[in-house]
């Protein structure tokens, strides 16, 4: 009997009400839909998940998400979430290769991914995938099957990556072949007008943009920084 699935990982997060639009960065996400992969690559407390929730929730176009976790590293678990995410926009995809996954001596990942990929090639709208906390994954067989469903991508599917590290997969070569977008910590550090939106507006303080400035290059746009300062400044605030 196969493993349950939990459901709430396929669930896309909701946008926050508290929300800095990153527009300019949703217009770089936007451009690169034509490419194979975008990666959004960066340390914790940047807005990657955040700013990835934003852009699917209007670009226009199905989006299958999953959340990653440890357990994923088993490479029939991360196939049965992957395939389950697909089905959310896709119902009925790659049941074969999930009854394959789920047999006392399943194929090697390849011959299931192509069975995969041949559905996809298949279908007759783009859609997006994302996958979220993808770092968690350390598993060689796991990256070696995401390696050879790029290699032979589908024009139908985009692929996203939110990850603290990168991962090991040829991305020179996709960088190369341009077939790649990337946003980096540099790209996710928010600019002094967003900084301003987030302190004044988001979190409800009243700072002067010699303070805003002053705060930002503290933390050096970094996001988790930049509120953990603002918690303190309204509990100080609460305080008097």
């Amino acid at each position: 009997m196969p493993t349950p699935l939990l459901q709430t990982k396929l669930y896309i997060p909701p946008v926050r009400p508290e929300l800095v639009s990153r527009q300019r960065l949703i217009e770089q996400l936007n451009a690169g839909l034509h490419r194979k992969l975008t990666l959004i690559s960066a340390p914790a407390g940047f807005g990657k998940t955040t700013l990835l929730s934003e852009w699917v929730a209007g670009c226009g176009r199905p989006v299958a998400w999953l959340s990653l976790d440890e357990g994923d590293n088993d490479s029939a678990q991360f196939w049965a979430y992957l395939i389950a995410a697909l089905q959310t926009i896709h119902e009925g995809i790659g049941e074969a290769t999930l009854a394959a996954l789920q047999s006392p001596q399943p194929p090697s990942v390849e011959p299931l991914l192509t069975d995969l990929i041949n559905e996809i090639a298949g279908l007759a709208d783009s859609f997006t995938l994302a996958l979220d906390d993808f770092h968690v994954i350390t598993d060689q067989q796991v990256n070696d099957g995401i390696t050879f469903l790029l290699d032979n991508l589908p024009p139908q599917i985009h692929l996203v990556l939110s990850s603290r590290a990168d991962p090991p997969w040829p991305l020179a070569r996709l960088r190369a072949r341009r077939e790649m977008t990337e946003l980096r910590t540099s790209d996710l550090r928010f600019t002094s007008q967003e900084a301003a939106a987030f302190l004044n507006e988001a979190m409800r303080l009243d700072l002067s943009a010699e303070d805003v400035a002053a705060l930002e290059d503290r933390t050096e746009g970094w996001i988790a920084g930049l509120q953990m300062a603002a918690l303190s400044m309204r509990g100080q605030t609460a305080e008097r």
